[in-house]
């Protein structure tokens, strides 16, 4: 399969998936949380679709396209590794949704990272609440659930808590 046909998988399942997610947790109150911005394709998406719940933008470093930058108050600027225990203690479990997209083009990196990530994104998670993610997370208490139509499998994931 060429790089151009995983990528295309990877952003029509994104986009599945955050519908799908998006649609799950309307009646929802809790905010969103985007798990690094990158270019800010799937956060503008989220901003376009989710009505009446904030969304927080975690990154190291902002260099998103200037319409798909955050507001400096919904940004958390840090290692997620150190800002999502912060959050933690900011927000409790109250996340209605959570969508993350940490991994970069090296596979194994990316499943090792989500091993380590894992235990701190699943405590942010409400109850009802879903999770999003271009890899594959290890959760405890999070159901995977299949994908919605439209999204390719192994291209992106979806967890319940």
């Amino acid at each position: 399969m060429s790089r151009l046909d995983v990528f295309i998988d990877r952003m029509v399942s994104q986009r599945a998936c955050l519908d799908f997610a998006i649609a799950e947790t309307a009646a929802m109150p809790g905010p969103a949380f985007e798990l690094g911005l990158g270019n800010g394709r799937t956060y503008h998406h989220m901003r376009e679709k989710i009505v009446g719940r904030d969304i927080y933008v975690f990154e190291r470093a902002i260099a998103s396209n200037p319409a798909s930058t955050p507001d400096e108050a919904f940004t958390i600027l840090g290692d997620v590794m150190e800002t999502l225990p912060q959050t933690l203690e900011r927000f409790g479990a109250t996340a209605s949704l959570i969508h993350a997209d940490l991994g970069g083009h090296n596979l194994k990196k990316n499943d090792l990272f989500a091993h380590k990530v894992s235990p701190l994104i699943e405590p942010l998670l409400a109850k009802g609440g879903l999770m999003v993610s271009s890899d594959r997370m290890y959760f405890d208490a999070l159901e995977e659930l299949p994908l919605p139509e439209g999204a390719v499998p192994g291209r992106c994931f979806v967890y319940r808590k």
